[in-house]
């Protein structure tokens, strides 16, 4: 009973909490549901795909092995798919505040809308942890966000026969600036320096559409807003000639984000620069019973890429069967040969 007088929900028992539904939290899922593990997911976004989707929905990946291009939305679309025989429960829009093991070995882990769950093992999949988009130092810019500047692009349609300020000079930059050029009224691509971070072949292409007319170059730095306050109309952008309003009536600044792990540094895990300390094995941290998979972890070697958070989850499932099922021994099996796995994807 609350302190209300209401009735406290009963915790939610399960067999895996995985935190974080991104590419690794969502093929985690896949990989237990093989070994008839079940698990439930949360995560503080509104919605399945982590920074992937979030950020980045309609940007081509091209490293995901046997699929030679796919968008961030397209991957978790297809992620979504092929675990849906599994029956994963997904909570979205919740932060997990409180974390503790329990002398029986369980762990109890808390959100910030007050759910509670009980769980044999605890799967850290929270990317990067929370992150927000650096805001430029640009006066009444708040007033604009989301109706005229964007710091992510969630539908390409958005952008349609506009015209386009692109700000920054990294990948983001770089990437948008060339997807986004064959939609746009007009592109101009601003950058404090003409030199710039991102991978040598974007550099390449975007300097071949400047030489051809199709996208605008500029080197200086945006000094105002030109709008009525919810629509913009211009940026005042300085170089070393002087300042000039640029027209733009969509802005797009790629200034990094701000990653902050949030209540994950509390919980009395490992960390090394932000980063969750794991073993190479098994993908466990200092704690027993608690895994982390994806770009959260640290270890010896590490890459950050999706395709190393889909073999960290397929290891760490192999550890969770034996907290799951003590004693129980683990048949290895191939999905193209066995027809138990085959019957559970219902393919068979």
């Amino acid at each position: 009973m609350s302190a209300d007088g209401t009735e406290t929900p009963a915790p939610i028992e399960t067999d895996v909490l995985i935190i974080g539904g991104g590419p690794a939290g969502l093929f985690a899922v896949f990989e237990l549901g093989l070994l008839d593990i079940k698990a439930h997911v949360v995560d503080i976004l509104d919605k399945p795909g982590g920074q992937c989707a979030e950020l980045y929905p309609e940007k081509p990946i091209y490293d995901i092995p046997g699929i030679p291009i796919v968008t961030g939305q397209g991957l978790t679309d297809a992620l979504l798919a092929q675990i849906k025989p599994f029956g994963a429960t997904f909570h979205w829009g919740q932060r997990v505040d409180a974390l503790e093991k329990l002398a029986d070995g369980c762990f109890r882990v808390v959100t910030d809308t007050g759910t509670e769950f009980r769980a044999k093992v605890v799967v850290v999949a929270a990317g990067g942890g929370s992150f927000t988009p650096k805001r430029p130092p640009l006066a009444g810019i708040e007033p604009y966000e989301g109706k005229s500047v964007f710091y992510s692009v969630r539908r390409m349609e958005d952008f349609r026969d506009r015209d386009v300020l692109v700000v920054g000079g990294g990948d983001s930059a770089l990437d948008w600036a060339l997807n986004l050029q064959p939609v746009a009224r007009s592109l101009t691509l601003l950058h404090r320096r003409d030199e710039f971070r991102g991978a040598p072949h974007s550099v390449e292409g975007m300097r071949s559409l400047v030489a051809a007319g199709k996208i605008g170059l500029l080197i200086g730095q945006m000094s105002a807003l030109v709008g009525d306050g919810s629509e913009l109309s211009a940026v005042t952008v300085k170089t070393k000639d002087g300042e000039r309003n640029v027209a733009a009536n969509r802005l797009l600044p790629f200034f990094g984000l701000t990653m902050k792990l949030g209540p994950v540094a509390e919980w009395g895990l490992n960390l090394n620069e932000n980063l969750i300390t794991v073993d190479t094995e098994k993908f466990e941290t200092s704690t027993p019973g608690i895994f982390a998979v994806g770009d959260i972890n640290s270890y010896p070697g590490k890459l950050k890429l999706i395709l190393s958070g889909f073999h960290e989850a397929a290891l760490m499932a192999q550890a969770a069967y034996r907290i799951v099922y003590p004693g129980k021994k683990l048949l290895f099996q191939y999905t193209t040969s066995s027809s138990s796995l085959q019957r559970k994807l219902g393919v068979r």
